[in-house]
């Protein structure tokens, strides 16, 4: 038992010292992905919108959810034996859940829309601009957060019940999302395949004027499709613990081994806020460029 308990606190203080770590990462990574993102003009403004919805979602997990995880966590640590929390604990548990529930709806539903920005660029690669403008983008955006609030609103309760309808609510928002998107990538996939072979029937023949502008912007979009779908799979390697368990909790009580396991599939959940900027700068070409020319004139500012 002694061994079990010795265990039990190092791997908890290891994942506090980790989450600490996450949130100087999340939060120096999204800064700098957000002005690369905003001084990166080869990106289409609906595009940089959406990206930058994600970004803040991630950023503000540095911010605020990170440190209340970290502090919930030493919290439990002092007395993890204690069955009744004090009102303390009650209140940052309601408050991380709250908030954390609202930046994970929000990173999910623009990942969302980034895949279906992504998938409507590939439907309609020569319409696309018309289609899909900069104030509709800003008009998403500002929908998705909304609903997130809502979402997340009736996480604000301790009570079983309201745990239980949060529980549902999250599980099956975290599935449709998941599951559009990966039928929208299928989609992706099958009309790339068409739409490749007509911008090589067209590249034979010499285009000039809006028509080769528009057919350079419709491959600059395939070549987008590849980051946002790394970013779907880091989502699901990051998010899929969290909703296995989540599930279990909603089918019946999960038990005191399991219960365990929570805060170490949150930080899984957490890190995925300091890959997202990676996955920006290693398949972005354009925003790693303006990253790399940020590093370059900060050493040169340092030198001089």
């Amino acid at each position: 038992m002694i061994g079990q308990s010795g265990e039990f606190y190092s791997t908890h203080i290891a994942n506090g010292v980790f989450n600490a770590l996450l949130c100087f990462t999340a939060i120096i990574l999204n800064s700098i992905t957000i002005h690369a993102v905003r001084r990166t003009p080869s990106l289409a403004k609906p595009l940089k919108t959406l990206l930058l919805s994600l970004a803040v979602s991630d950023l503000c997990v540095g911010l605020i959810v990170h440190p209340l995880h970290v502090t919930l966590s030493l919290l439990f640590l002092k007395d993890h034996e204690q069955k009744n929390w004090t009102l303390h604990e009650q209140n940052l548990t309601i408050a991380l859940a709250g908030i954390g529930n609202f930046l994970f709806y929000a990173s999910f539903f623009s990942l969302l829309a980034l895949t279906v920005d992504r998938f409507l660029a590939i439907l309609f690669h020569l319409r696309y601009q018309d289609i899909v403008t900069h104030n509709r983008a800003i008009v998403v955006v500002i929908s998705l957060f909304v609903i997130s609030a809502f979402l997340s609103s009736v996480g604000f309760s301790f009570t079983p019940k309201q745990i239980t309808t949060t529980l549902k609510i999250q599980v099956i928002s975290e599935i449709l999302c998941i599951t559009i998107i990966a039928i929208l990538y299928c989609k992706i996939y099958l009309t790339v395949r068409r739409h490749r072979n007509e911008i090589r029937a067209l590249q034979v023949l010499p285009l000039a004027g809006e028509n080769g502008k528009k057919t350079a912007n419709a491959a600059r979009r395939f070549k987008s499709v590849g980051s946002t779908f790394f970013v779907y799979l880091v989502f699901l390697a990051c998010y899929l613990p969290n909703i296995c368990i989540n599930i279990v909790a909603m089918i019946h009580r999960p038990s005191v081994s399991i219960s365990y396991l929570v805060p170490y599939f949150w930080t899984l959940v957490l890190l995925n806020s300091s890959l997202n900027p990676i996955i920006y700068c290693w398949k972005m070409r354009n925003v790693r460029h303006v990253v790399k020319n940020m590093v370059q004139n900060v050493f040169v500012c340092r030198r001089t």
